[in-house]
């Protein structure tokens, strides 16, 4: 089986007010010298000739890069790892930042597979999130990438928003749908640290909806999704059959994977490692010849015990329980609880368990 490749981009037309990814608002010089920076990171790569079953560009957002330095970088990949008959190639797009010349270039060059981050069909929404596109965008842009002949796209949505209910989070989905992606993603807004969102919601300035809302509005999602054809497989993702993402099912199922890029995490021959963030730092390190991440972690048993729970519980078909420890107590008491299946032989969380992944996983552990 092939590797997992994964390519931070880290650069981004604006710093949205809610995301803490490792992003910058640059442009000029800086840009080129970091895509001449990763493009020397592949080719020096201790993996290098390791074939791939999938390849991820994320950020960031890969599509603010030209066409020229996007495929670049994605060309130091195919030929650092040649991918599979079948692998799976995706790029993250903003709806602000491609057009049909620039999904036509990245379709002939062999990428597979679109996410678009739509995040929401309203523009005040948008606005509010600091996004630069609009939601005639959105249509516009798949439109441009199913033209250039992108049949798996996914979709990013958030619920949860400032100010949104429950008929505008309907309505959003209604508008997602009618789109026919093949794969959505459907997140709930999380206010992160180190964000312009945590301090205005620390001053009482983020009217966010009610626990109890936001319950409905996930609930929501797998109704209608289901619905209108769509598996869920992730508690926040739903796919046409047969179209899971297969990159991230090899971070949820533990698999080995390289990262590249300013920031980029990646896990190799159980060691787990975060490259420098900021594009200056990952530059001067590596003109300097030294390593390119800031840390790295080797995965004990324990870790991975851990890890296989928190990740794996997120899956619908959940973890075979053969050759995992758990806690016979834990395990009854969150059955009781109704959170987990009663099940000898998978770890399965209930429909009502989804709601509390996280705290099933601390339980488990």
């Amino acid at each position: 089986m092939g590797l997992a490749v994964y390519v931070h981009i880290p650069f981004c037309p604006t710093k949205c007010g809610y995301c803490d990814f490792n992003s910058y608002a640059m442009e000029g010089e800086v840009i080129d010298k970091t895509i001449e920076a990763i493009c020397s990171e592949i080719n020096n790569s201790a993996w290098k000739g390791m074939s791939a079953s999938t390849i991820f560009f994320g950020g960031g957002t890969p599509t603010f890069l030209s066409e020229k330095q996007l495929i670049r970088v994605f060309e130091a990949v195919l030929s650092a790892h040649p991918p599979e008959s079948s692998a799976e190639i995706t790029s993250e797009a903003n709806p602000g930042t491609v057009d049909m010349p620039k999904f036509a270039a990245m379709r002939r060059a062999g990428f597979n597979r679109i996410s678009m981050g739509a995040q929401s069909f309203v523009d005040n929404d948008l606005i509010r999130l600091g996004r630069v596109h609009r939601a005639g965008d959105i249509e516009r842009a798949v439109g441009a990438a199913r033209e250039a002949g992108f049949s798996n796209m996914n979709l990013d949505l958030m619920f949860g928003l400032p100010g949104q209910n429950r008929r505008a989070w309907l309505s959003n989905m209604e508008r997602a749908i009618a789109l026919q992606p093949e794969h959505l993603s459907l997140y709930c807004l999380t206010i992160e640290q180190n964000t312009p969102f945590y301090k205005e919601h620390s001053r009482g300035e983020l009217v966010l909806p009610e626990d109890e809302e936001l319950v409905t509005m996930y609930e929501d999602c797998g109704a209608r999704l289901q619905k209108a054809g769509y598996l869920q497989y992730e508690i926040s993702n739903y796919t046409q059959p047969g179209l899971e993402c297969r990159h991230n099912l090899a971070y949820w199922n533990g698999d080995d994977y390289a990262g590249y890029g300013p920031g980029a995490v990646g896990c190799m021959d159980g060691v787990r490692y975060t490259n420098l963030k900021h594009p200056e730092l990952y530059m001067k390190a590596l003109s300097d010849g030294r390593p390119l991440f800031f840390e790295s972690e080797k995965l004990t048993e324990e870790t991975r015990r851990v890890e296989r729970i928190m990740l794996g519980l997120r899956l619908n078909s959940g973890i075979p329980r053969k050759g995992l420890e758990v806690s016979p107590i834990a395990f009854k008491k969150l059955v009781a609880k109704g959170w987990l299946e009663d099940d000898a032989e998978v770890l399965q969380l209930t429909k009502q368990g989804r709601h509390f992944c996280s705290e099933v996983a601390l339980e488990l552990i």
